[in-house]
């Protein structure tokens, strides 16, 4: 990852301070893979997440 990149855990600060839950962020994830398969892939893989974690992360947001 480059050190430039932003981690999961700030770009989860960010949801929660402007009001988004844990329901919200997970809703967004959605969106995001239905509109934008490929750029939330990449954008996974930006923030650091781990192979098997992208693999999860975009299950869930296909199913729901």
């Amino acid at each position: 990852m480059n050190a430039s990149n932003m981690t999961r855990e700030q770009w989860i600060e960010l949801f929660q301070a402007i009001g988004l839950n844990e329901a919200t962020m997970q809703k967004w994830h959605c969106e995001f893979e239905r509109r934008y398969p490929t750029q939330h892939q990449s954008f996974l893989q930006w923030i650091g997440l781990s192979a098997e974690d992208i693999l999860n992360v975009r299950k869930f947001s296909q199913a729901s």
